[in-house]
């Protein structure tokens, strides 16, 4: 059964009541008034004495003209992005799990050679010795050289919630990774790369930091070589100077307000920081504006997050990590930088995030800046980003062929799996 019109009306009734409570009115201007107060407080955010998050150089927001953007020249002659498809973790009735990831690296102009690279990972974990899994110790090669392949067994007993999650974390970072540091020396050294998300695998390195009797991933080697790979493409950019960013379309910090609150301001109508960042880089007043902004996109200054755990992994209290992650940089380097582009007429916010190591540069963060805009102003998410998602996709009729060849193990499927079907499109 659905719903009936009296049903559609009674509903639509208490929208109609709840959005006249947010109706804009003669307090606008005071709220964007409070909108600048806000930022002017980003120049230098601190809580309990630490610096949360500062301004890099002046604060500023800035914008571009979509259709003068998009007609500029492009900063960089060629543009290189790497992305991965999976399978999802599949559970089965004998207690494995198992994910499947595939990662392809894209250019723009399009490299059919570069295309046709592929590194595939099938992450395992069973939490007793019980069950045998044939994993590899080093890469296969196939398909005369062009794709390599690998089973990667997470150790029994490391993992006891959170398992579908991690074991999906622990294949994608690494198949990214690997194929990252593969194939970086084949890159145009004028070129420009961008990565699908952050440049650091936050959910793994969080597991790493946090005490918790279900995920003891400090004592996971393939986390710890997944760090380290991430290590090394910092590494490798900051040594040659060339321009990397990890582009995030959905952010989901809350640091900032959360630290406000911390800080005194508990009226704050927003959770995430990307809703205070939208209202920053909008807050039109009539409807002959807004439609005048739709004609651009705008962005803030960058800002540096000192303090975070992505720096303090080089210098943690633990001798396992302490004595095995190599790097070559002051720990300063390794600070996560970032600023926040804003497409009012789709009313998307993307997060742009690069290593302090190459930001402290001014040349170079104006130069990712402007590369960010006429990448936004041309296809809104960069043509590269979605060549490599369309190259390294896995589609669900794929997944289920994969799937399928497990004839000695039945999928542990659940009520919601029978009554939704494949619902997951996002390989």
């Amino acid at each position: 059964m659905t719903l009936e019109p009296v049903h559609i009306k009674a509903i639509s009734e208490l929208a109609d009541r709840i959005d006249k409570c947010l109706k804009p009115g003669d307090s606008e201007k005071d709220e964007t008034d409070g909108l600048i107060d806000i930022l002017e407080r980003l120049k230098e955010l601190k809580y309990d004495g630490k610096v949360v998050l500062k301004a890099i150089g002046r604060l500023r927001r800035g914008r571009v003209d979509i259709e003068k953007m998009s007609q500029s020249q492009d900063p960089f002659p060629v543009t290189y992005s790497c992305d991965s498809g999976s399978t999802t973790t599949r559970s089965f009735d004998n207690g494995l799990y198992v994910d499947f990831c595939h990662s392809a690296m894209a250019s723009t102009p399009t490299d059919l050679d570069l295309h046709n690279k592929r590194t595939i990972v099938a992450a395992t974990y069973s939490p007793g010795y019980r069950v045998h899994i044939d994993t590899t110790d080093g890469w296969e090669m196939i398909d005369g050289g062009a794709s390599r392949r690998q089973i990667i067994r997470i150790e029994p007993g490391l993992l006891s919630k959170r398992i579908e999650r991690i074991v999906h974390d622990i294949a994608l970072y690494l198949s990214e990774s690997e194929h990252i540091l593969w194939l970086k020396d084949e890159l145009d050294p004028k070129g420009f790369f961008i990565m699908d998300g952050p440049i650091y695998p936050k959910h793994l390195m969080y597991w790493m930091v946090v005490e918790s009797e279900g995920v003891n991933l400090l004592y996971d080697p393939y986390t710890e070589r997944i760090l380290q790979n991430y290590i090394d493409i910092v590494d490798y950019h900051i040594d040659k100077k060339l321009p990397f960013i990890g582009f995030v379309k959905n952010p989901e910090d809350m640091q900032i307000m959360q630290t406000l609150r911390k800080e005194g301001m508990k009226d704050l109508p927003w959770v995430m920081d990307a809703q205070f960042f939208k209202n920053v880089l909008s807050s039109p007043r009539n409807l002959e504006e807004k439609n005048r902004y739709n004609r651009y996109i705008t962005y803030t200054n960058w800002f540096m997050q000192p303090n975070q755990f992505y720096e303090r992994m080089l210098g943690t209290t633990s001798p396992l990590v302490k004595e095995k992650l190599r790097a070559k940089y002051p720990q300063e380097y390794y600070s996560l930088t970032f600023f926040v582009v804003y497409v009012p007429s789709k009313n998307l916010l993307f997060k742009i995030e690069a290593p302090y190591g190459l930001t402290q540069d001014e040349e170079m963060r104006n130069i990712i800046t402007r590369k960010v805009l006429y990448d936004i102003a041309v296809s809104e998410i960069p043509g590269t980003l979605k060549k490599a998602d369309s190259i390294a996709k896995i589609q669900v009729s794929e997944r289920k062929q994969i799937i399928n060849r497990f004839r000695y193990s039945r999928v542990d499927t659940s009520y919601n799996e029978i009554r939704w079907g494949e619902y997951d499109e996002d390989g």
